[in-house]
């Protein structure tokens, strides 16, 4: 290649570059945040308006942690956590945060893929989305809870969730406390 057909090479390939850029750029301020697919489903009872119930026990604004958080933790220092209820919709969140799926078209597949171990989220009126973790560390350490059981009976339901959240590089959790096995 000659010098000349370098620099027209070189021209050429950063203008596609800021074409897609800028197409991208445009496509993504037109999406906006919000719910992906809205459309595709709806949950499968409840609203964001009427939940369909209630996940976890409220917590105090005192005490975000159980005691077997806080001694499982670091020096007895749990990561900064604040009591919180959040209405949402139960999702799978492998197969939302991989297709966009969610709702009752996904219900069959959201509650096999959380009773075979994929992660629990719940999916808010705007978008954003929360892991769902059982908050007793020990008990769910040993398998001593029942969160994922009532994750799966839940699944596509829009309910109120009481627990406790985090947020660490930019991935939310709420932390469910009472599903502790009687």
């Amino acid at each position: 290649m000659t010098r000349h057909s370098i620099s027209r090479f070189v021209r050429k390939t950063a203008a596609t570059g800021a074409l897609l850029l800028a197409v991208a750029g445009l496509a993504a301020a037109a999406k906006g945040s919000g719910i992906l697919f809205p459309d595709w489903s709806k949950p499968t009872k409840g609203t964001y308006e009427a939940p369909a119930g209630e996940v976890g026990k409220k917590v105090a604004a005192d005490q975000p942690w159980s005691v077997t958080t806080v001694t499982s933790s670091i020096m007895g220092k749990p990561v900064e956590g604040k009591t919180t209820s959040v209405v949402g919709e139960v999702i799978d969140l492998s197969c939302y945060l991989q297709v966009g799926k969610h709702g009752d078209k996904h219900r069959d597949c959201g509650q096999k893929c959380v009773r075979n171990g994929q992660p629990v989220g719940l999916l808010t009126a705007d978008g954003s989305v929360f892991m769902l973790i059982d908050e007793e560390h020990d008990p769910r350490r040993d398998g001593m809870t029942e969160f994922r059981k009532q994750a799966v009976d839940l699944m596509a339901h829009v309910v109120t969730v009481h627990g406790t959240v985090t947020e660490v590089d930019g991935l939310k959790a709420l932390y469910v406390q009472g599903s502790i096995k009687k």
